[in-house]
C-alpha cells in the first residue's frame, strides 16, 4: 500500500510561510537541492492545495528558463512529468500532468492508496496537510528545520486539531513513519 507523506521546509518557530508570504528563507543550497531532487523521486503523485498549485505552476515552462542550471532543469523536469491532484473550490481547470479532485482529500487517498502504482503519495501545502492529518492520513512527515524565526504566518500546523508532541505512527510494518 503506498504511504502518504508531508514533507515541508519550516522555520525554527514552525512557520511554513512568513507574514509577508515570502518564503525566501527555504531556498535550498546545493546539497539540499539534491536531496529534494531524491526525494521528488520517491514520489508517485503529489495532491496540493490551489496556492502551492498555483507557485509551482512556474515548473512547467521552466526548461524554457535559459538562468536555471541542469540540477534544477533536471527537478523540473521530473516535476512536470509527475501526476498531481489539485484541491480547489475556486479553479475551473488546472494545466499540465494534474487534475482537479473529484472527491474529498480522504476518497481521493483512499482511492490513489488502492491503485497499483509506484512511489509515494506526497501532500503539499499546510492548510491541506493540516486537513489529511486531522483525518489520520498522513504516514510520514519529513519536516527541514531552517534554522530561522520567521516570526509569523502559515504556521506548518495551521489547525488547533493537529497532531503535535509523540511522532505520528500508522501501522506499516516495523517501519518508523516519523522522520524528525
Amino acid at each position: 500500500m503506498r504511504g502518504v507523506t508531508y514533507s515541508m521546509s519550516v522555520s525554527l518557530d514552525g512557520y511554513v510561510v512568513g507574514p509577508d508570504g515570502g518564503f525566501d528563507w527555504t531556498a535550498p543550497d546545493e546539497d539540499v537541492f539534491r536531496f529534494n531532487t531524491d526525494q521528488i523521486q520517491e514520489v508517485g503523485v503529489h495532491l496540493l492545495g490551489r496556492r502551492l498549485y498555483e507557485t509551482m505552476l512556474y515548473w512547467e515552462t521552466a526548461d524554457q528558463d535559459p538562468s536555471l542550471d541542469d540540477s534544477r532543469l533536471v527537478w523540473g523536469a521530473i516535476w512536470k512529468s509527475l501526476p498531481k491532484v489539485v484541491f480547489s473550490t475556486t479553479l475551473s481547470a488546472v494545466q499540465g500532468n494534474a487534475r482537479l479532485a473529484s472527491g474529498g482529500l480522504a476518497e481521493e487517498i483512499e482511492r490513489l492508496r488502492a491503485e497499483p502504482g509506484e512511489g509515494d503519495i506526497a501532500i503539499g501545502g499546510a492548510t491541506l496537510a493540516a486537513e489529511a492529518a486531522a483525518l489520520d492520513l498522513i504516514d510520514e512527515y519529513r519536516a527541514r528545520v531552517y534554522p530561522v524565526l520567521v516570526g509569523g504566518g502559515c504556521p506548518h500546523h495551521p489547525h488547533e486539531g493537529s497532531q503535535r508532541g509523540e511522532p505520528h505512527r500508522r501501522g506499516r510494518g516495523n517501519e518508523s513513519s516519523s522522520s524528525p
